[in-house]
């Protein structure tokens, strides 16, 4: 009897969380803001990594914005602050994962129309990270090279979620004997055909494509809304 109390609770829960990103994926689309959700295990190097792409946008003249979850403390947001976008950290409070609603209140005062990218740092974690939809339009898992390659394999679900899949710590991977080619078959084996891309965030090796990458996806995004508004248009 316990065991059908517990699913339920779950399917309620993610019921609510899936009815909010709806709501949210519909304002972003609104707004025009590209949103992309970072998932990964702790210590994978997401902070460094999204401070630099914050930055090089910036310089690129777009304007981007980042929260970023924790369980505690701001520190996070103070080091995305440094690039120069507006930054806000989502505290959880012992929640191991973000969800739509943490999200929904803190964007409560930021206009959407003043971001052409808005990035969700989550908290770092490998399995719960999976089952909540932010309403995001491009879910990205980071892979670094100190953690071995079979990652995809023993946390499938994960990785079977993501849109694109980034190698962190690219500059490390000789001293981890990191073997990239291994990590990519593991993860094509999961998921077969994900976009990968290897990037150190410390040298700037792989920046430049990542960039291309989310520039390119946010112009699909943006030129498939239009067809779709021309289609509804056209039935009218």
């Amino acid at each position: 009897m316990t065991t059908p109390r517990i699913l339920e609770v779950r399917q309620g829960l993610l019921k609510k969380n899936d009815m909010i990103a709806a709501t949210l994926r519909a304002q972003y689309k609104t707004a025009g803001t590209f949103v992309v959700n970072l998932v990964s295990s702790p210590g994978t190097g997401k902070t460094l990594f999204l401070e630099r792409t914050l930055a090089a946008l910036r310089d690129r003249g777009y304007r981007p914005a980042a929260l970023v979850g924790d369980l505690e403390t701001d520190h996070d947001a103070l080091r995305l602050a440094r690039s120069g976008a507006p930054a806000r950290q989502i505290n959880t409070h012992g929640i191991c994962h973000l969800e739509a609603e943490m999200v929904e209140r803190h964007l409560v005062g930021w206009n959407l129309a003043d971001f052409d990218f808005l990035f969700i740092e989550n908290v770092g974690n490998l399995v719960c990270t999976s089952s909540y939809d932010l309403g995001e339009q491009l879910r990205v898992v980071l892979l670094s090279v100190t953690e071995g390659e079979d990652k995809p394999l023993k946390y499938p679900t994960l990785f079977n979620t993501a849109d694109v899949g980034i190698i962190t710590k690219a500059d490390l991977a000789a001293a981890c004997e990191f073997d990239p080619a291994l990590a990519e078959r593991n993860l094509h084996a999961v998921r077969p055909g994900l976009p990968l891309l290897i990037v150190s965030a410390k040298t700037g090796q792989g920046m430049t494509s990542w960039l291309d990458f989310l520039v390119d996806r946010r112009q699909q995004s943006n030129t498939a809304m239009l067809e779709n508004r021309r289609e509804s248009l056209a039935r009218r």
